[in-house]
């Protein structure tokens, strides 16, 4: 499946999502893809109208087995939630007054210091039509509202839950801009790599007739510099431009590489013009 990668450990910690009275297995199995893809594993699940287990929540869960199979079924919301210490409860109706409201981003970051603390936590989502009871309501300890379109409020259970997901997910970065994919290791270009990529780009330029006219070398040579040196490249990323720059030096298009025929000499077989940089 497109997206991921069944080499890299799971994340599976957080609070439990708590669905009461769902209705169709395929909410359900999008409600457990929803979590999987933010990092949360423990769904539990109060009266499902339709039973447990369900085809049909399996097939929309989309490979989020380890959702799906850890999920409990329980009888009331009172044994829902009978061993977490705090429970959220997520609603779209005006219920200010009743208990405090809080938005999904700070319901999260409350979550996750109960969650370094030791607590066991919760989230209640009620049923897709009418949501949660005043009753079921009246056992959480506080209320999550999300800021949506007032002429338009209507979430379905699986976007509520991802919503939610994702909050959780960011309060776990140690920065705004850190991904699943820009926390893997990167190791900076050295000095000598970048070094060796500026004089591999210029020979290559000079062959060429780009350095034109000669007075004007010297400020065309630092513009390029500038410009390479402002992306932050890293190490692998150095080599695929040098790699870049050797198959352009190195052949053309009408002698491509892997033709059958030898590399072409440089002098016999020059390249269209390349516009210059004071062009």
């Amino acid at each position: 499946m497109a997206g991921t990668n069944s080499e890299r450990q799971l994340i599976a910690e957080g609070p439990a999502i708590i669905l009461v009275h769902p209705q169709l297995g395929e909410n359900i199995g999008m409600v457990a893809r929803a979590m999987a893809n933010f990092g949360l594993a423990e769904l539990r699940l109060v009266n499902p109208r339709d039973g447990w287990p369900s085809e049909k929540a399996i097939s929309a869960a989309s490979r989020a087995d380890h959702v799906i199979a850890a999920a409990r079924v329980f009888p009331s919301l009172e044994e829902a939630i009978a061993d977490l210490n705090f429970v959220y409860a997520t609603t779209a109706r005006d219920r200010y007054g009743y208990k405090e409201v809080r938005s999904p981003a700070v319901a999260a970051n409350d979550l996750r210091t109960r969650f370094r603390a030791g607590q066991a936590t919760g989230i209640l989502f009620g049923r897709e039509r009418t949501g949660l009871t005043n009753e079921e309501i009246a056992l959480a300890d506080e209320l999550v509202t999300f800021p949506v379109n007032p002429a338009f409020a209507s979430l379905n259970l699986a976007q509520a839950v991802l919503l939610m997901s994702y909050e959780w997910l960011k309060t776990g970065m140690t920065s705004v801009e850190e991904t699943a994919f820009s926390a893997l290791p990167q190791r900076p270009a050295e000095k000598h790599e970048l070094q060796g990529l500026f004089d591999h780009v210029e020979e290559a330029l000079d062959a060429r007739g780009y350095f034109r006219p000669a007075a004007k070398k010297p400020k065309l040579i630092e513009n390029l510099r500038a410009a390479l040196t402002r992306p932050s490249f890293t190490g692998s990323e150095i080599q695929v431009l040098r790699g870049i720059v050797s198959c352009l030096d190195r052949f053309t298009r009408e002698t491509p590489r892997g033709a059958g025929a030898p590399a072409p000499n440089r002098t016999r077989n020059r390249r269209p013009k390349v516009p210059r940089g004071d062009e």
